[in-house]
């Protein structure tokens, strides 16, 4: 059989193609070829419908694993967003001093509270925001170089990207243990069958801002 795709003789796309994550949570569903492959089992004997119900109470155990870690994942990139969001205060409160600063961005930062409820999609929009605060934040710095000889500035600016880049390992965890919970409720027979009565869905994995991709694509040296 040869190679679905071929490399070598398949047209390539030469303008690349961009990639987005899709932000919709699709039901896992069962049909009735489900219901009556478990009624065969009983029909062929206890032994056999006995075995699969202990698989399906073992699939739910490892479902219920699985949202407790993805809520640990969650939880990790909450902590560090809400150190960010403090770092970005300070730093926002330290520049209004110096600077007339964007009072949209001083709103922004300002508006968060630290320990409130955030939903899956929440955390993503938060997390979004202070990308945009931090880049805003640093276009200010920019262009005042003598902010970069305060001290208390340029610790802040340090701390924020730190940050930045343990909130980056935080959903790395938080992607890989999603893309194991998309992938596992839809493993037939028992866990799809499991997920489908449970009535589980696919988690949204967590995305990057337009803005960020946008500069991804620009010339940096």
């Amino acid at each position: 059989m040869a190679n679905q795709l071929d490399e070598m003789n398949t047209q390539p796309l030469d303008n690349g193609r961009d990639v987005n994550v899709i932000a919709k949570q699709i039901p896992v569903k069962v049909g009735f070829g489900s219901t009556l492959f478990e009624i065969m089992l009983w029909v062929l004997g206890i032994i056999p419908g006995v075995i699969f119900l202990i698989q399906k109470i073992k699939a739910q155990n490892y479902f219920r694993a699985l949202e407790q870690k993805i809520q640990h994942a969650a939880s990790q990139i909450d902590n560090y967003l809400e150190q960010r969001v403090m770092i970005l205060k300070n730093c926002a409160a330290l520049l209004d001093k110096a600077i007339q600063l964007d009072t949209e961005v001083f709103t922004k930062v300002a508006a968060y509270r630290a320990g409130s409820a955030i939903t899956d999609e929440g955390r993503n929009e938060l997390a979004q925001t202070l990308d945009q605060i931090g880049t805003s934040i640093n276009v200010a710095v920019e262009q005042y170089p003598e902010l970069k000889a305060h001290q208390e500035i340029q610790d802040a600016m340090q701390q924020n990207s730190y940050l930045q880049k343990e909130i980056t390992a935080a959903r790395e965890v938080y992607n890989d243990t999603v893309l194991a919970w998309n992938t596992a409720i839809f493993q037939w027979p028992v866990k799809m069958i499991v997920a489908a009565r449970a009535g589980y869905t696919t988690r949204i994995p967590f995305a990057t801002t337009a803005e960020i991709k946008q500069e991804a694509r620009g010339v940096f040296f």
